[in-house]
């Protein structure tokens, strides 16, 4: 910029003093000629920093997405090229399904198997209940029989010391009432657990059986649902528009759902026009003022732009936490990133083009035209090729 108004300025001077010989050249000319370049560029560089401050260093940047399986499988299919273009959703590459698929039956089969063991339990529970019933009514009838045996031993008993009955009888109805006893112990023993069974309740009142095999079920069912999450997880698609780059994905490679192994780099539409300022010249920038770059990639052309935002934050904001002190080696003065937006929607950026580009800030505005010119001027530097080979 510097160097294009000394040639202007040379050239008018030029014309003046040697062309038309307008004025003469004499130690006052000479002096005033140096003296007023050097004021003026000092006053136009002062202002025009702030009103229209400039960045050497303009970055596009677009999100890279690591594309990682959720599911480790065998590649059945690669549905794309390296570099195409693909839209959000598109297939990307297929996993071989047939092991998610017997693992879905499989998980089927066992939701299966715990309904019927459901019903089972509720059955169990109306058995318990019959059984419960059938204990107490035998029970009725077993203790009459037992008053009856204890009535006919006593009975057999006084005739047997009086010589009037047969010892055998005696014995006879004692056994018959040793036997009724363990008949109503065992039919006790048998109503009281059929009562445990059926007072074995979970604090929600639900029967302790069935609430298992609820509960088995339960897990059967989110196994099965994780089994057919695995198996859509077979069919990889596009997370946004984008571009692939770095394939070398092939048909009958594993691709491991390891975070640290993806198979292919993703690299999105989506991106970040970045002009990198010093601290002191973005005072006057802010959302919504008119920008300008010029990319290598495109020479001699002018991209408009919009400030978007200003990333208040660098690098050397960052401090360790922690119990020590931080030992913070010497950093070099950060700079703050300026976010642009493209005017044009459809206008192509490569990822990682670099050029320079300016704002143009709502301060001295009538120095904006100056920027303007030195930057189109600039730009058209980028036509020339300068390698030796």
């Amino acid at each position: 910029m510097e160097l294009l108004f000394l040639i202007v300025y040379s050239l008018c001077v030029w014309l003046i003093f040697f062309k038309f010989k307008w004025l003469p050249w004499n130690i006052t000319s000479q002096v005033i000629t140096v003296t007023i370049p050097l004021i003026l560029m000092a006053v136009l560089i002062l202002f025009l920093n702030i009103s229209a401050p400039s960045s050497g260093d303009v970055r596009v940047i677009n999100y890279v997405v690591q594309i990682v399986p959720r599911v480790t499988g065998r590649v059945i299919e690669v549905a794309v090229e390296p570099n195409q273009r693909v839209k959000k959703g598109a297939v990307l590459f297929r996993i071989d399904p047939e092991p998610f698929q017997l693992r879905l039956q499989a998980a089927q089969a066992a939701v299966a198997q715990s309904r019927a063991k459901l019903i089972g339990s509720q059955a169990n529970q109306r058995s318990y209940e019959e059984q419960f019933k059938q204990a107490r009514s035998k029970r009725l009838a077993l203790a009459a029989q037992l008053e009856l045996a204890t009535l006919r031993v006593r009975q057999y008993g006084d005739l047997a010391a009086t010589g009037a009955g047969s010892a055998f009888d005696h014995e006879q109805a004692r056994t018959e009432l040793v036997s009724l006893r363990s008949e109503l112990a065992a039919l006790d023993a048998s109503a009281t657990q059929a009562q445990v069974k059926m007072q074995a309740r979970t604090p929600d009142g639900e029967q302790d059986e069935v609430a298992r095999t609820r509960a088995e079920i339960a897990q059967a069912e989110a196994q099965r649902a994780e089994a057919e999450w695995d198996l859509t997880q077979t069919t990889v698609y596009a997370p946004a528009n984008g571009t692939v780059v770095n394939l070398q994905l092939r048909p009958g490679q594993v691709a491991s759902q390891l975070v640290q192994a993806p198979v292919m780099t993703f690299v999105e539409d989506e991106q970040w026009v970045i002009a990198l300022y010093r601290q002191n010249e973005v005072r006057e920038v802010g959302p919504g003022q008119e920008a300008e770059i010029a990319l290598s990639m495109y020479p001699g052309r002018i991209i408009k732009c919009k400030v978007n935002s200003v990333v208040w934050a660098t690098a050397g904001g960052q401090v360790p936490i922690g119990g020590n002190i931080p030992n913070l080696p010497p950093m070099p003065p950060g700079q703050l990133a300026v976010r642009l937006q493209t005017v044009d929607p459809n206008v192509f950026l490569a990822a990682g083009a670099r050029g320079q580009g300016a704002v143009y800030t709502d301060y001295v505005a009538f120095l904006h035209v100056v920027r303007k010119v030195f930057l189109r001027v600039q730009c058209k530097l980028d036509w020339l090729i300068l390698k030796l080979h």
